[in-house]
């Protein structure tokens, strides 16, 4: 950012703004500015208020107090449409790429298609198209379904669309929580050259490492309110962290016990599609840690023992009786249960409420005699939200209104109901803000002194270091190796995902 840059009027500005919801208060005077040809991260737990911010900036809500201005100017939108007319643009992390339509027609869409009366002019919709893929070097098929594009492509035609409405202002909210490392990379090229075209960029992501590596300066909130604005080269991960949730990094994993039961969970050369041969055994009260890369099996192992996946053979078994894996069903009467890795798609429904989500995996809890009853959904869900710490305005709250953090306590809340012996948990954090990852890891070292055997696959190798009591590593579907969480480093683990031995 050059310092002509730094002096002129921010790109975009909010200032005082305040937004209550239902008596909530959502946003308390909260201040951020951004500089044109800036990438500018804005941080904080889920909860914090980033959320609504954004949609007050974009025209979404209208603030109870407090101004926005686009380049100098006040402006205050009415809706995403005005928003856009003024260069405003939000990308969402559920990104509104229409699957069933061409990638040309998705970069256009919501704009003036070109036609002359009502034919379609092609050639120059296919042109502006082009344009804007080439503006961001990318080769792209035009005329290809945009559903069959992989995520970083489906990205890229979203940015397009952005810059087709002459996008002054670009809003990222979590744009790498489905990409692989080296889509993140190609991304970052695209998103410095827009910076330097003089584009100001908000980036709003969990993952702190990438903030330190592509952004230019950062803002905190927590609690609705503005913490702190600062270069980035001027902080620290650790200083960002203690801003946003008030705790060293270093207190995230809680203490380990080191005491453990019977065995629970005993699995015996399990075969699967990509696994061969998997074997180990899980103690009442023990974390066990599944690391590895992509594709080397992790899931795949997590969703055969839930019953979700068919499995060539093989035996499991709990507490000493063997478990047929031929079913959901028989898995969860075998006392497993599985929280997803997707947890939209796969482990709530977005459209109901909290109770509902909650009753409807613990049927038999909440009826008598194939009646469902009303007060027991409500006390069972009552129950979660107490014990799980969500933050909702009520069980009948709609789990497509929370944030990430509480849609996945939603997921661990139906679950737990069932009381499991054995939880497996696949990338329980993922996406979730490093406050409410402290929860959650709070959460499973108390249900292991409780007596649950827990499995945890993560991509996160910090993570897994920090919460397991015991680690296995899969390399290409077989388990390369095995460490006490506590006496392993970095290093030898990931020699291990590479399928080197030590």
């Amino acid at each position: 950012m050059n310092v002509a840059t730094a002096v002129a009027a921010p790109a975009v500005a909010a200032t005082g703004v305040t937004k209550r919801f239902d008596g909530v208060v959502a946003l308390d005077e909260a201040e951020l500015a951004v500089q044109r040809g800036e990438i500018h991260a804005l941080l904080g737990e889920n909860g914090a208020g980033k959320s609504t911010l954004i949609k007050v900036m974009t025209g979404v809500y209208s603030p109870d107090a407090g101004t926005v201005a686009v380049a100098g100017e006040p402006a205050r939108f009415q809706d995403v449409r005005e928003a856009r007319r003024y260069g405003v643009v939000a990308l969402y992390q559920e990104l509104s790429i229409v699957p069933t339509i061409s990638v040309a027609e998705n970069i256009v869409l919501g704009g003036a298609t070109p036609s002359r009366g009502p034919l379609v002019q092609w050639g120059e919709l296919y042109r502006r198209a082009q344009y804007q893929l080439d503006r961001l070097n990318q080769r792209i098929p035009l005329r290809k379904l945009a559903g069959r594009l992989s995520p970083v492509q489906q990205t890229m035609v979203a940015i397009a669309r952005a810059l087709t409405a002459d996008a002054r202002v670009l809003i990222l909210d979590e744009p790498t929580a489905a990409l692989t490392d080296t889509e993140i990379l190609d991304l970052f090229t695209v998103l410095r050259a827009l910076r330097d075209e003089g584009v100001a960029i908000i980036y709003v992501s969990h993952r702190l490492e990438e903030v330190f590596e592509l952004c230019d300066r950062l803002t905190v909130m927590r609690n609705g309110r503005t913490i702190a604005t600062t270069e980035v080269a001027a902080t620290t991960i650790d200083q960002v962290i203690r801003w946003m949730v008030g705790r060293e990094q270093g207190e995230l994993y809680p203490r380990r016990d080191g005491h453990f039961g019977e065995v629970v969970l005993e699995v015996g050369e399990l075969c699967g599609r990509r696994i061969q041969d998997i074997s180990f055994e899980v103690r009442r009260g023990e974390i066990l840690g599944v690391g590895g890369l992509a594709g080397s099996g992790r899931s795949e192992l997590l969703r055969v023992l839930a019953g979700a996946q068919r499995h060539a053979s093989g035996a499991v078994a709990v507490s000493g009786r063997e478990v047929a894996l031929n079913g959901v069903g028989r898995s969860l009467d075998a006392g497993i249960v599985l929280v997803p890795e997707e947890r939209r798609s796969q482990g709530v429904i977005l459209g109901a409420g909290i109770h509902d989500n909650i009753a409807v995996s613990n049927l038999n809890t909440v009826s008598t005699l194939g009646l469902v009853s009303g007060r027991k959904v409500n006390s069972l869900a009552r129950q979660s939200l107490r014990d799980l710490h969500i933050k909702a305005r009520g069980p009948r709250q709609v789990v497509g209104q929370l944030s990430g953090g509480n849609q996945q306590k939603v997921v661990l809340a139906k679950m737990l109901a069932r009381n499991p012996d054995v939880l497996l948990m696949d990338e329980p954090t993922r996406g979730i803000d490093i406050g409410t990852k402290a929860e959650i890891y709070r959460l499973m070292r108390k249900l292991a002194r409780q007596g649950t055997a827990i499995v945890v696959v993560s991509s996160e190798l910090p993570e897994l270091l920090g919460i397991s009591d015991r680690l296995i590593v899969l390399h290409e579907g077989r388990i390369a190796g095995e460490v006490d969480a506590q006496e392993a480093n970095q290093e030898r683990v990931l020699s291990y995902f590479y399928g080197r031995d030590v």
